[in-house]
């Protein structure tokens, strides 16, 4: 019990400290420069494949506020489908360079829950912003593929199994998108802090994140769609205002599981962060008191 009282008080001295609220603002404002072309990267890809790509689009947006879905939906279509697939082609890695500048925000942000400063090369920083971003298209094209396709598949797999077989198939094809979340953001929060983390270290807050942001995504969806009139108090742009908001929201979250996992490491390495010592936290329970 003493351990969680010390654990939480830590986890709040570091959110006060490292003004979480402001970086999440910071993040969003990276985000949603980094969106669109994310997006458009997204479905360019999509339409060289045989997913539909209407289908596709309503599942993406599944977690987005309802009032964003159509703005967000309008701009991307508008640019995918004003461009030629020549151009589109050379235009992908131009996407994939700009959206990657989200991840480079949220790579900034890990730092500094851990409190440590980017000295890796620029070149170095670029390279892991623009893998991540490679790894979560492929998670949302998985998804994609698993939910779209998923009712041929048990067709086709239904002539060659027993149908006592099949109910783990449905359960695959959600549990499968969900569980390449949690590796990802694992080895996101391993890789992106210029400091060292084990993957046993990096779990915790790679459970937090990906419960906390569907579970958050879904509550706010339906708070929109049910009790918060945007359109009304802001107009034509209340969808860009709910779209804001929600990647506020997930900013925070992705900042807030970095921390959780700095405070459980910091905590095992027996320091203690100077800002705590209002709460009264002059002891350690895992070794001599730091500083950090």
């Amino acid at each position: 019990m003493k351990r969680w009282i010390t654990f939480l008080e830590q986890l709040y001295c570091r959110f006060q400290d490292d003004e979480v609220t402001a970086l999440g603002a910071q993040m969003t404002y990276y985000l949603i420069l980094s969106l669109f072309p994310f997006l458009i990267f997204l479905l360019t890809l999509i339409s060289l494949t045989p997913l539909a790509r209407d289908e596709a689009l309503n599942l993406l947006f599944a977690l987005i506020p309802e009032s964003a879905n159509q703005t967000v939906m309008d701009i991307v279509e508008e640019t995918v489908l004003s461009s030629s697939r020549s151009l589109m082609s050379v235009g992908m890695l131009a996407a994939i360079w700009t959206s990657s500048s989200g991840i480079m925000a949220v790579i900034r942000g890990i730092n500094k829950a851990y409190d440590t400063e980017e000295k890796r090369p620029f070149w170095k920083v670029r390279l892991y912003a623009v893998w991540y971003t490679l790894i979560f298209a492929f998670l949302l094209f998985l998804t994609f593929a698993m939910l779209i396709f998923g009712d041929t598949a048990v067709d086709r797999l239904a002539e060659w199994i027993p149908k006592r077989y099949l109910s783990a198939w449905h359960f695959a094809r959600h549990a499968i998108p969900f569980s390449m979340m949690i590796v990802t953001f694992t080895l996101l929060y391993k890789q992106a802090p210029n400091y060292p983390v084990r993957l046993k270290q990096a779990l915790p807050g790679a459970l937090f994140s990906t419960f906390a942001w569907i579970g958050l995504s879904l509550a706010f969806s339906y708070y929109v769609a049910n009790f918060g009139n945007f359109a009304r108090t802001y107009g034509s742009i209340g969808g860009i205002i709910a779209l804001l908001i929600w990647l506020y929201i997930s900013s925070i979250i992705i900042i807030v599981g970095g921390e959780i996992n700095a405070a459980l490491q910091f905590m095992q390495e027996g320091k203690i962060k100077d800002g705590c010592k209002r709460f009264g936290l002059h002891f350690s329970l895992f070794g001599k008191n730091k500083k950090t």
